[in-house]
Order: structure tokens, then C-alpha cells, then sequence
């Protein structure tokens, strides 16, 4: 059975493996994938209340918000972190 480990890093020390922990360990890439994309949504959760551009969200997210990966011998298994925060932003805040 293929398993699917989540490690997230942190975009604000972006390339230091030490600062890089491990999520967990999940049996299937749809449990793995909805984990990354609950570590992004509670970026944006904890910014809802205050009002910004699409920039600003974007710019932000990849300054500081946690960046969540698929370790798997499952080649179909793929999850950007960066792209789905991008979809997070415009659905947030549409690009003017």
C-alpha cells in the first residue's frame, strides 16, 4: 500500500530544512491533498476580516504563509501549494 507523506515549510525561511516539520502520514492522495489544502485555507482564515487586493493577499501568502507537500512513490499524486493559494486569492480577491 502506497503511502503519502505531508511536510510543510515555511515560505518566510524559504530553502531551511529546519524549519520544515511533518504533517502526517495518510493512506490515500485524496486524504493528502485535502490536508495541504486545509494548511493554506487556514492561512487565509486567519486574514479573512481585513480587506485586500489579490496582490496583496498573493504577496503575502508566499512571504509567510506555510508552504505543504506530497512526498509518495505515486507519481499521479501532485499538489502545488503555491497554485492552489493563487486560486484561494482570486476567489477572495479578484484580480483587478
Amino acid at each position: 500500500m502506497k503511502k503519502y507523506i505531508v511536510y510543510v515549510d515555511d515560505n518566510f525561511h524559504h530553502g531551511n530544512e529546519e524549519e520544515r516539520y511533518k504533517l502526517g502520514e495518510f493512506d490515500t492522495c485524496t486524504e493528502s491533498t485535502a490536508a495541504c489544502r486545509k494548511i493554506v485555507d487556514e492561512y487565509f482564515e486567519k486574514i479573512k476580516e481585513k480587506k485586500h487586493t489579490f496582490k496583496e493577499l498573493w504577496q503575502g501568502y508566499t512571504m509567510y504563509g506555510e508552504d505543504p507537500f506530497i512526498v509518495s512513490d505515486d507519481s499521479e499524486c501532485k499538489f502545488s501549494a503555491w497554485d492552489y493559494a493563487k486560486k484561494r486569492c482570486k476567489e477572495i480577491a479578484p484580480e483587478e
